[in-house]
């Protein structure tokens, strides 16, 4: 599926941020995003339109929190095949009416509960989550099911059980936000061994998210210092967050994501793409910067910095000293 596209071109484009755009779009906070696959159909397509304009290849369905223990927290449980549906049908109407090839994918997000023996949650249990809300993208049109945000393993092998189970391609992103790792101690280049290891195999494996696009960048450096060959994915966010009065806000503009962009293919990510923060505006110029620019050398921590900001977690290994004095130097 995503083979078929990498043919004669070094990188594919996915999309930008879905709860930022939405909350643009009128969505407010406590609102079930997914309830909008249904009640504001018109408002999900023109997000997945303005990412399809802006020249992404990759759209995400609007159900990341589609499985059945997120939405219980709606009361939308007994509808999570529906609603899935639903998502990935808006997202097929308008990758089928692009005139070009743009790839649905299957937005699967963490459940949000821990395993055993931290939590309740078994391995066993999660697959038959995350197979409830595969079967309904599945049904709705997805062409491949993205696992996304995760920071256990036990929880991604779960999601790609699923998947397989139900014969969908899939690929698996996690967010390295806490010194490098995930929230449960995976390091980048732990968990792409650990997947490509996996039977099937994922289709992409990589980082979204985070604290920031220099950390990122770090995380797919180590992914693609581990496994070469890998399809490795680069979903940042745009730039740092902020809190303050207006809510968070994102310190990344259009120049600072085209160049995180270049970045991102000079550090040997092939499927490139936004998080949160990240607007059409961002996603056309990142789309701009990519046909512009041929593969460079792997930068340096002290390059990272300099082109895109200082590291906001740095990772506690061997470089993490230089990369913290590169940032004070930026600072």
């Amino acid at each position: 599926m995503l083979d078929d596209l990498f043919s004669g071109r070094d990188w594919l484009l996915a999309d930008g941020a879905t709860g930022t755009n939405l909350f643009d779009l009128g969505l407010t906070s406590g609102d079930a995003p997914e309830l909008w696959n249904e009640a504001h159909p018109d408002r999900i397509q023109r997000l997945h339109q303005n990412f399809v304009d802006a020249g992404a290849d990759i759209i995400l369905t609007n159900s990341f929190g589609g499985t059945r223990r997120r939405l219980a927290l709606h009361k939308l449980e007994e509808r999570t095949g529906e609603i899935n549906a639903l998502a990935a049908q808006n997202a097929r109407k308008v990758a089928d009416a692009a005139g070009r090839r743009v790839i649905v994918a299957g937005s699967v997000g963490p459940t949000g509960d821990l395993f055993d023996p931290l939590g309740a949650m078994t391995p066993a249990w999660a697959e038959e989550v995350f197979e409830e809300q595969i079967r309904g993208l599945k049904a709705g049109g997805a062409d491949v099911i993205w696992i996304e945000t995760m920071s256990a393993l036990e929880e991604m092998h779960a999601a790609a059980r699923a998947a397989a189970k139900l014969g969908m391609p899939y690929t698996v992103t996690a967010s390295f936000d806490t010194a490098g790792n995930t929230m449960m101690g995976i390091k980048p280049e732990s968990m792409v061994r650990d997947l490509t290891a996996l039977t099937p195999r994922p289709h992409g494996i990589g980082c979204n998210c985070g604290v920031g696009a220099s950390d990122l960048l770090v995380s797919v450096l180590a992914m693609t210092e581990a496994e070469p060959d890998a399809v490795v994915i680069a979903k940042a966010n745009c730039g740092v967050p902020k809190v303050g009065r207006e809510g968070v806000t994102y310190t990344g503009t259009p120049e600072v994501m085209a160049d995180y962009a270049r970045l991102a293919l000079d550090s040997g990510a092939r499927i490139i793409g936004g998080c949160c923060g990240t607007r059409p505006e961002h996603l056309r110029a990142m789309r701009n910067a990519l046909e512009n620019h041929t593969r460079g050398e792997r930068p340096s921590f002290e390059q990272i910095v300099e082109r895109v900001g200082a590291l906001a977690s740095p990772p506690a290994k061997a470089g993490a000293a230089e990369a913290r004095r590169a940032g004070r130097r930026r600072g």
